[in-house]
């Protein structure tokens, strides 16, 4: 019961996605990648993530008093940070140009700049104040939103362009 746990737990599939995200940008970034697949990959990912993290975690963990608040209220507004970095890119049409370089070098600071806060203070403040129990219910509750999310397209620049233009 206890492995059940740990790999639902709201922490370790946080995580898990951040290492996939860091895969996708080493693959954006290579000449020898399919990195307009990657691209799409990553753009699927970081909007299904992000709308999980903020309707299904980020609500629950303001809930737990040691957990700190404005860091999760910080935590949302990099997703917008992040979001829009990733519309740019996705606007550019010659994958490879210095133009898409100079977007993904932009998509890549403000995702790195959050997963790096996120894990430090979001991450480690449910490590340290949400009991187990509840940290393995709201990774299931992430990972079903996810798995909806990406279901419906979500990153599609269509999509994109709603989420940045809320």
């Amino acid at each position: 019961m206890a492995g059940e746990t740990k790999e639902q737990d709201v922490v370790a599939v946080i995580l898990k996605d951040h290492r996939t995200m860091e895969e996708l940008f080493r693959r954006m970034r290579s000449v020898e990648a399919d990195r307009a697949g990657a691209l799409e990959k990553f753009s699927a990912l970081l909007i299904a993530h992000g709308e999980a993290e903020e309707t299904k975690v980020y609500g629950a963990l303001k809930r737990f008093k040691d957990v700190d608040n404005e860091e999760v209220e910080h935590g949302e507004e990099e997703h917008a940070e992040g979001n829009k970095a990733l519309l740019a890119l996705l606007e550019v049409d010659d994958v490879g140009s210095e133009k898409w370089d100079e977007c993904l070098e932009d998509l890549v600071k403000a995702v790195s700049h959050h997963v790096d806060e996120e894990e430090r203070t979001i991450l480690n403040g449910a490590r340290e104040n949400v009991p187990d129990e509840r940290r393995a219910e709201l990774g299931t509750a992430f990972l079903q939103e996810r798995e909806k999310q990406l279901a419906s397209g979500c990153g599609s620049i269509e999509n994109v362009r709603k989420i940045v233009g809320k």
